[in-house]
């Protein structure tokens, strides 16, 4: 069990704090509290006692080293390695710029190599067979729910937490076709809304059976709290068993047809870029792979010297 010195507790409990103001989500903010508790527990059995600030001074590249090596010998992924590193150099150039602390020894560790994965959108046609089919799962509000949430996943490309994190008052009904998205690091976006996402929401709204005010989450669970993503996955996960779509098939795979289908129609890359509300063209990029290959794939099927 991590145990740490009050002054580097509070330190942690500050930072994270800082973070939460800076807009970062709720599930990036517990994995990078995840990241840097399991490096002060790993370093804490190296001091022999609960580290505390003036400890962090004798840190050296080779202890972040030894301590990514650890968790990879726990069959860690690359991109969460990548991802506790990114946390601990935040965490000590937020020391830093605050004057608590100095050590700049995460820099000289390298990030861990990333594998270049390509998104794996559903089909236009798959995509339609998921939005039909929740959309006659049932009559009643959660069924409902689903579909909006489902449609603004694939009809505005929002990330399954920016769809849960809406609330009443944000609510795309009547003249409002436009949403303003908080996503990751603070960033905010525009995402038009397409009618039929409108009337979705219109209708879920006016059959939700709890009391619900401008505040409070827009997206309900089955007992009145916030709705869990894991509900989201879940019902992917039983189309894809109904529909005999691949494991890849989940409520991300929407985000992702979301924006490969524009692309196929001519959407510009700047312009998907701003819908998805990445930092980086780079990372749109990937994109333009995935409509090369499904070009190929149709190419190879349909040419007769193929």
């Amino acid at each position: 069990m991590t145990t740490l010195a009050d002054d580097l507790d509070h330190a942690v409990a500050d930072w994270l704090s800082q973070l939460e103001v800076g807009g970062y989500a709720a599930l990036t903010r517990e994995a990078y509290r995840r990241d840097l508790l399991q490096f002060l527990g790993f370093y804490q059995g190296q001091l022999g006692h609960s580290p505390a600030i003036a400890d962090l001074a004798r840190i050296t590249p080779r202890t972040f080293r030894a301590f990514l090596a650890k968790r990879r010998q726990s069959a860690t992924s690359s991109r969460s390695l990548a991802r506790a590193l990114s946390a601990l150099r935040m965490f000590f150039r937020w020391l830093e710029s605050n004057e608590i602390a100095r050590n700049r020894a995460v820099l000289a560790v390298a990030m861990p190599k990333l594998a270049h994965a390509i998104p794996k959108p559903l089909t236009v046609e798959k995509a339609g067979l998921v939005v039909d089919a929740t959309a006659e799962s049932g009559s009643d509000w959660v069924a409902a729910r689903d579909l909006a949430v489902l449609l603004l996943l694939y009809g505005s490309g929002l990330r399954i937490s920016e769809a849960l994190s809406l609330r009443l008052r944000d609510a795309p009904v009547g003249a409002r076709d436009v949403l303003t998205i908080t996503g990751k690091g603070g960033k905010q976006r525009m995402v038009p809304v397409l009618p039929v996402t409108q009337a979705a929401v219109a209708r879920y709204v006016t059959m939700v059976p709890y009391p619900q005010g401008p505040d409070d989450p827009l997206f309900l669970g089955a007992k009145g709290g916030p709705l869990s993503p894991r509900i989201i996955q879940l019902i992917m996960a039983g189309l894809r068993a109904t529909l005999g779509l691949p494991e890849t098939a989940t409520p991300h795979a929407l985000r992702h047809s979301f924006a490969t289908h524009l692309l196929s129609r001519g959407a510009d890359l700047r312009q998907i870029q701003e819908l998805l509300g990445h930092a980086s063209l780079s990372t749109t990029q990937v994109y333009t792979e995935v409509d090369r290959d499904r070009l190929l794939e149709v190419y190879d099927k349909a040419h007769p010297r193929a």
